[in-house]
């Protein structure tokens, strides 16, 4: 049998001593290390898309990739992947961490230096596991590819340019088509959705900050069931809490929720932390909402240069949408493109905010009228990202055929079939 091992190395002399060792092993087919942890996530996900039997029977985690630390890397495939077996690399063998790789998820441990035999050992064990759970679940199994909830994030280039109303709109979009979808809150000091939703609950996200391991129903006490049938995981009501916030909680909080949700859809807010970051680097989508005016746009490019520097996100791997889009506007969505080196969605939401205000004031925003020009660029944003199945977009049209702001049934102006335009742009 031949073992695909996929090592996730760093640092360039370990990735070469790896990959000399892995060549020797019999039966083994390594693949070209990865370097980091999106790269590894982003590798394992493409290759559960083409076919569960595509992927790599063991992964080799060493102790210093980066940028998410090893052993919540381990966790997060582990979770996804459930069917792959991790081996941690690491030159600290102790019992203490053997046991927390054990913990995360982690098939074995191997100590630098190297040596050929407990290589061969774990690799062989790790392989042995795997293909025993994938004998179990079965070659056709959905739960070979593991939790495969979409995580999407919004954030603001800065504040006030509608990131909160963006995300609730795309939530419920995706919650009108019939999938389960949790709303979450990440904007720790200055979070809204509680206030936009008409929600006062005393538990946040701060009461998950201090628990080793959200059980289900440690995280059923503290999300709140909102009457339009999104589950909302709220902000602190006291923003200096949210410096409670770590990366670690945030990560396990978010790898919780998608497990138990279709899609779960999280408002960064604008102001960049250790919490926020590591949800929009978990994230399959990252959302990036501007105005087309120059001073948003100029905080866009910085946003993004910064991702990129802290090894975030990836300019090109992040969607910039352009909000309060009029025809007359000199930044048009080419030119925020351009600038920001980003994707820019084929879907820009035009300036009413005279069609919000009665909503946002009485805290109704989930009743917002569907005949409303921002609601249905929104939803069409939401078809625009994939946020809702084929299955379910059909059941919607059937349930509410007469409803404009429904996904997917947005009109398509007589002028733009004439000038040759996508629909759903403004460009």
């Amino acid at each position: 049998m031949t073992t695909r091992i996929l090592p996730a190395v760093g640092d360039t002399d370990a990735a070469r001593a790896v990959t000399t060792l892995l060549s020797q092993l019999p039966d083994a087919e390594p693949a070209a290390p990865v370097t980091d942890s999106t790269q590894l996530i982003d590798t394992l996900a493409r290759l559960a898309g083409e076919s569960v039997e595509e992927l790599p029977e063991v992964v080799l985690v060493h102790e210093r990739i980066g940028p998410v630390p090893a052993l919540e890397l381990i966790r997060e495939v582990a979770l996804r992947f459930p069917a792959v077996g991790v081996v941690l690399i690491t030159t600290d063998a102790s019992p203490g961490l053997f046991s927390a790789a054990m913990d995360s998820g982690a098939r074995g441990l191997v100590a630098l230096p190297l040596s050929y035999e407990e290589l061969a050992s774990r690799v062989q064990s790790a392989a042995q596991w795997a293909v025993g759970v994938r004998r179990h679940l079965g070659t056709g199994g959905e739960a070979m590819m593991g939790p495969g909830g979409t995580v999407v994030t919004v954030s603001g280039a800065k504040g006030g340019v509608g990131t909160t109303v963006a995300a609730i709109q795309l939530a419920l979009a995706a919650h009108a088509s019939g999938q389960s979808v949790a709303l979450v809150d990440l904007d720790l000091q200055t979070g809204d959705i509680g206030s936009y939703l008409d929600v006062q609950f005393r538990r946040s996200i701060v009461d998950l900050a201090g628990i080793q391991d959200v059980t289900p129903r440690v995280l059923q006490d503290a999300v709140f069931d909102h009457e339009s049938g999104m589950s909302l995981l709220l902000a602190p009501k006291d923003g200096e809490r949210g410096e409670e916030v770590t990366d670690r909680s945030v990560r396990q909080v978010i790898s919780s929720l998608r497990i138990r949700n279709a899609v779960v859809v999280i408002d960064c807010g604008s102001q960049m932390n250790a919490g926020n970051a590591a949800a929009i680097e978990m994230a399959d989508l990252a959302l990036l909402l501007t105005t087309p005016d120059v001073v948003s746009v100029r905080a866009a490019k910085r946003l993004v240069r910064m991702w990129t520097r802290l090894q975030i996100r990836k300019a090109e791997e992040t969607i910039t949408v352009v909000n309060r889009h009029t025809r007359n506007t000199e930044i048009q969505p080419p030119l925020v493109q351009k600038i920001t080196g980003t994707r820019v969605a084929g879907t820009a939401v035009p300036a009413a905010f005279k069609e919000l205000q009665a909503s946002v004031d009485a805290g109704r925003l989930h009743e917002l009228d569907a005949k409303s020009t921002v609601k249905q660029a929104l939803w069409g944003l939401a078809g625009e990202l994939g946020l809702v199945t084929a299955e379910a977009l059909g059941k919607t049209r059937r349930k509410k055929g007469s409803d404009r702001g429904s996904i997917g049934l947005r009109r398509r102006p007589r002028g733009d079939e004439q000038a040759g335009r996508q629909p759903g742009t403004n460009t």
